[in-house]
């Protein structure tokens, strides 16, 4: 059965507050696939500031583009136009997204002389793409794969607020770690389920 993590709870409470603006863009007819793209975009924006070192700009994107992700969803299920090829296309822009963000760290980082940088921003890249792949392989073999520290939902808030803060460097290094162990706590639970 499948467990109720923490980033369920935290959309369970943020439900009440994103209601109206899915209500909006429902009577707008904005389809839910619209809504994803511009999450996706907004999280090219915020990779783009963080590029050219605008990182308190960057957080005010993420800010305010990240919602949107929470956002898609609800609209489509509250306008009857959830689809298979919905739910793979937020998902593929997701990772998209991911890529964009810590992209832009990397070509500050290049750009710089901030080597430091490129390491903890290519190193959460591959753990933020690792935990994501990870549950889908999971998911699609017929196992629950839900379990884990740093799911897309923390990624975003720890770095929305190392970007407001200025504290970037310390929360990519946390995203370095614990994203990579994440990933590996994904993949001794599918281990263990196999196991039985």
């Amino acid at each position: 059965m499948s467990s109720f993590t923490f980033t369920d709870r935290i959309r369970e409470i943020s439900r009440p507050f994103l209601l109206p603006i899915v209500n909006f863009l429902a009577r707008l007819k904005v389809p839910p696939n619209a809504v994803s793209l511009a999450g996706f975009l907004g999280c090219v924006a915020t990779g783009v500031a963080i590029a050219f070192g605008y990182f308190q700009l960057a957080g005010i994107f993420l800010l305010i583009f990240g919602p949107l992700d929470a956002i898609d969803g609800l609209l489509a299920r509250s306008t009857g136009q959830k689809s298979i090829f919905g739910a793979f296309f937020d998902s593929t822009l997701d990772r998209y997204a991911e890529i964009a963000i810590f992209g832009g760290f990397l070509y500050f980082a290049f750009n710089s002389q901030a080597p430091l940088v490129g390491y903890l921003a290519f190193a959460a890249l591959c753990g933020s793409l690792m935990v994501s792949y990870t549950r889908a392989r999971a998911e699609a073999l017929g196992l629950d794969c839900k379990v884990g520290l740093l799911t897309r939902f923390e990624r975003l808030a720890l770095l929305t607020a190392g970007l407001l803060l200025g504290w970037f460097v310390p929360i990519l290094a946390i995203l370095a770690i614990f994203a990579n162990i994440t990933a590996l706590q994904r993949i001794f639970h599918v281990w263990r389920q196999t196991r039985n």
